[in-house]
């Protein structure tokens, strides 16, 4: 089985800078499922897991990390595959792109051991996807990323959406520093639009889940809410075998230091959109200021030469 990475450390007086490095390295935001790779690996240990069904797939580095933990078939649902992603399919023999929109897509798939879902962050898309799992594979474990800010209790659209809105969308993005949505939030850039306002009914990736748990017939799931990368959520009916997985997972979940971190990595990567907002408008000013100075310039030569006539 791989080993989880694990953090660089502070080097040794004669490589005083391996920690810099191991961050340089990482994108400024945090947000690939395979940061969760310890997670895993402990799901691999304690469970029977054969076969994935992947929800939402970026370049494929997370499917890769599935058949690596012991998975001998991952079913790729990705309506819109990238290039890359396909390669990446392309290379390996346990792979398998499923191209096609989510939840319609998991009628056609076998039933899998083990579902990650990481699609469309919304109530509708989410609850019926969770609905169908906790129904027909009442065994699986689910995994669900994106579960706390900014998607936990607020919807997002990816661009073009296959449904309505349910909530008035907005190109505006959330921010932790106020309540309400901004143009130098967390925005989709076109990519994807943002509900503007949280919370309520029907709103948000939490609240869906929190509504197919209460919703799945017994025996009850159950969910491990790990506070760290905008969340990930563990769903499953713990059997017998699950007694040294549940509190491993519990240490992370009641974990305050995690939560403590993910609240500060949210402020202070907002507080940078806020500044790179701030700058850009800044710019877009002495531009437009550049430009009045210049007409004006110019009018005031013409007058200057018309007087010297």
């Amino acid at each position: 089985m791989v080993r989880a990475r694990r953090p660089a450390g502070p080097g040794d007086r004669n490589d005083p800078h391996a920690q810099a490095r191991a961050a340089r390295r990482a994108p400024l935001l945090l947000h690939s499922l395979s940061v969760f790779q310890e997670i895993f690996e402990l799901l691999f240990t304690h469970r029977r897991i054969a076969t994935v069904v992947e929800i939402g797939v970026e370049t494929g580095q997370a499917s890769t990390l599935y058949t690596e933990l012991g998975a001998s078939d991952v079913y790729c649902v990705e309506p819109r595959p990238s290039p890359a992603l396909r390669a990446t399919i392309d290379a390996h023999d346990g792979l398998r792109l499923v191209e096609a929109p989510s939840p319609q897509a998991l009628e056609g798939i076998p039933v899998a051991d083990l579902y990650v879902i990481d699609g469309d962050h919304n109530y509708a898309t989410v609850k019926q996807e969770l609905d169908w799992i906790l129904h027909y594979a009442p065994g699986a474990v689910a995994v669900l990323h994106d579960v706390l800010w900014p998607c936990g209790r607020r919807d997002t659209y990816y661009q073009p959406s296959r449904l309505p809105a349910p909530h008035e969308a907005t190109a505006d993005g959330p921010t932790v520093w106020h309540d309400d949505t901004t143009p130098a939030g967390l925005v989709g850039m076109g990519a994807f639009t943002t509900a503007s306002h949280a919370g309520g009914e029907l709103n948000g990736v939490l609240t869906a889940v929190e509504d197919a748990l209460r919703d799945a017939a017994s025996p009850e799931p159950r969910m491990a809410l790990i506070p760290a990368v905008f969340g990930l959520g563990i769903v499953l009916r713990p059997t017998s075998d699950d007694k040294q997985l549940l509190p491993l997972l519990e240490r992370y979940q009641n974990s305050a230091l995690l939560a403590a971190m993910e609240d500060n990595r949210i402020a202070l990567y907002t507080r940078i959109l806020q500044l790179q907002y701030e700058a850009a408008r800044h710019a877009e000013h002495a531009d437009a200021l550049a430009n009045t100075i210049s007409q004006l310039r110019a009018r005031t030569d013409d007058l200057e030469r018309g007087n010297r006539q």
